[in-house]
This record gives structure tokens, C-alpha cells and sequence, in this order.
């Protein structure tokens, strides 16, 4: 006689969606020299983090990478990582 077994569904955990830290904290302005924030949207080898991975909406993302560029600029974040 035949065994039956048991089949198991499995099912994917559905990742929660990100929610937008700026307007969260209701932030008007970013700034390009506040660089201990504009640090977690860099990536260790200076790229500038995607919206899917730092969960910002389009406007707060424009608005950080052009505070990223900036900074760039001023010498205050690198260009390159090491």
C-alpha cells in the first residue's frame, strides 16, 4: 500500500512597503550639508541609493540627489568610495 504525504503550500512573505522618512518627519528642505543624513543614501561606493532600496518618494528622491550632487561639489561627500 501507498503512503500519501502531506504537500506543503508555500507562501511568500509580501515585503512591507517602505514609507517615505521625509515625509514622515514632514521635512520642507533637504540640505546639502547635512551630510550625517545624505551619508544613508550613498552607498559605500559613492552611488547614489535607488528609490526601491531607501523607500523615498520621487520628490524627496530628486531632492536628495541633488543635495548628494551638491555636496559632491562642496568636497563635503566623496565621489568615489574607497
Amino acid at each position: 500500500m501507498e503512503e500519501k504525504t502531506a504537500v506543503k503550500k508555500v507562501y511568500k512573505k509580501m515585503p512591507r512597503k517602505k514609507v517615505c522618512a521625509f515625509c514622515q518627519e514632514k521635512v520642507s528642505e533637504i540640505d546639502y550639508k547635512d551630510v550625517n543624513r545624505l551619508k544613508k543614501y550613498v552607498t559605500e561606493g559613492g552611488k547614489i541609493v535607488p528609490r526601491r532600496m531607501s523607500g523615498t518618494c520621487a520628490a524627496h528622491q530628486k531632492k536628495v540627489a541633488n543635495a548628494i550632487k551638491r555636496a559632491r561639489i562642496a568636497a563635503l561627500l566623496p565621489f568615489k568610495g574607497e
